[in-house]
């Protein structure tokens, strides 16, 4: 079958396209950034694989959609945008998917969404309940796939879980924690979405699909700890306010703010799956939370997480045109090169490409850790994120509060942009050249306060980046 996939670059995206390959589709790739796309992951399949560039929001961009489609994906969404109606914005999206499908050959739309079987939904659900409606069409089939919390190495609910037990021997609660849900391992979704491609029986219908354990929030984080064999404490008071939990979860895990107000705002609603027998239908076995749990421990273990939230670009960051900034500027900057022999280029390679997360900065981690606490008091990305993989980069992955614009192993160059709160632009640039690392901060400042912000911290640079490039080396 040809298949449109939209998302490719997302959590659950990148996930089901290696499946769809596998199996022997031929996949057209619908993504916003095309630089973001690696192919090192689909190697074996090129010639059943196309990219094309879209934007949802632009009605503009959908003309070079093939018409000669059997099926589509539809895996767009906008929790974690920060900015403006993200209910209007999906409304828009879907509405212009569904006109650009209805001018092609598609038999099926299949699309993942949320459980919304209570009285009263939560913003996001609501929304994504609009968007279901939205999609339907006399010109294909819909299916729908309505899921809750998605536990899996890198999705965004497993790390706030994650982070909240691991950091938090203690923890001061607000009441939602009480809430139920029936999450699902990110396998089984891979399997549903999969599953249903092509099944008549699954036309014009919708489906919840979950795993076989309804828990409370509370229940899913006491489990977690024991899975890790972590003793844990959780107390749970009534005059935590919306805004307050949204705050709570913000500084204690990994997630933006504008994600943590859209999650406190549906975990106050009870995500229950309806009975049916699609998972029966399918052949599909369907895993506990501790099993997931501990599949998902199983990649992070062998270094093979193969998509994270943390790497999906939030709205802002779109609108900037990141890819602007591959050509670091020259004129109007403040710099610090350093450069040093290198004890061996290859080793020297490996430390750079494996910088951050869970490695550090190589020198002085307690600075870097107070430049990201005060990152997140300002309302930035903070240290948190870490990244997908611990050796390996790719343009669009995090690292900590950077993002990746350039990343060659063959060229020995990696190139950063900072995503922190700074009045102003900043790059970290790595190149190894005839046995010489060369490093390069570039900081663009914005007006007084970007130059004021440059003097202010370069005490700071001549210690931290020299420590780190000696370290680099190998000195």
């Amino acid at each position: 079958m040809k298949i449109f996939l939209t998302g490719a670059t997302g959590y659950i995206g990148k996930r089901l396209l290696i499946q769809l390959l596998e199996e022997g589709h031929t996949v057209v790739c619908s993504v916003r950034d095309p630089k973001r796309f690696s192919t090192r992951l689909y190697q074996n399949h090129m010639d059943r694989l196309q990219v094309v560039q879209n934007d949802f929001l632009d009605s503009a961009t959908l003309d070079n959609i093939p018409a000669d489609l059997d099926a589509a994906y539809y895996l767009v969404h906008s929790m974690s945008s920060g900015e403006g109606d993200f209910a209007k914005k999906e409304q828009q999206s879907a509405d212009n998917f569904r006109t650009a499908m209805e001018a092609t050959r598609v038999k099926q739309v299949i699309f993942l969404t949320g459980i919304v079987n209570e009285q009263k939904l939560s913003r996001h659900l609501e929304s994504r309940k609009r968007v279901e409606e939205s999609l339907k069409s006399d010109r294909y089939a819909l299916t729908s796939l309505r899921a809750g919390i998605i536990v899996g190495s890198g999705s965004a609910s497993f790390e706030i879980v994650r982070d909240l037990v691991e950091k938090l021997p203690v923890m001061i609660a607000p009441k939602w924690l009480n809430t139920k849900c029936q999450p699902i391992a990110i396998r089984n979704v891979i399997q549903f979405l999969v599953g249903v491609l092509g099944k008549e029986f699954t036309f014009n219908k919708n489906y919840d699909i979950a795993g076989t354990d309804i828990l409370t929030y509370k229940e899913m984080l006491l489990q977690y700890a024991e899975v890790r064999g972590l003793k844990r404490h959780i107390y749970m008071v009534p005059i935590m306010t919306p805004k307050l939990s949204s705050y709570w979860l913000y500084f204690i895990t990994s997630t933006s703010y504008p994600l943590a107000k859209n999650l406190v705002d549906s975990m106050k609603i009870n995500v229950i799956a309806s009975n049916n027998t699609l998972a029966e239908d399918l052949g599909i076995q369907l895993f506990s939370y501790r099993e997931a749990i501990l599949m998902a421990f199983d990649k992070i273990k062998q270094n093979d997480v193969l998509s994270s939230w943390y790497d999906s670009f939030s709205g802002t960051f779109h609108a900037r045109n990141v890819w602007q900034y591959l050509e670091v500027p020259s004129k109007g900057c403040f710099k610090d090169v350093r450069s040093m022999t290198v004890d061996n280029e290859d080793s020297a390679l490996e430390r750079i490409f494996s910088i951050g997360g869970k490695t550090g900065w190589y020198y002085a981690d307690f600075l870097w850790r107070i430049r990201g606490f005060l990152d997140k008091i300002f309302g930035g990305v903070g240290l948190r994120r870490g990244r997908r993989n611990h050796s390996e980069l790719e343009a669009g992955d995090s690292v900590d509060f950077w993002r990746v614009l350039y990343a060659s192993k063959e060229e020995k160059r990696l190139l950063l942009f900072a995503e922190m709160k700074v009045p102003g632009e900043a790059w970290l640039e790595f190149r190894i050249k005839d046995g010489v690392l060369h490093q390069e901060a570039t900081f663009r400042p914005l007006g007084l306060s970007g130059r004021l912000y440059w003097y202010a911290v370069l005490p700071f640079h001549g210690l931290i980046f020299n420590g780190m490039l000696r370290k680099l080396a190998g000195a």
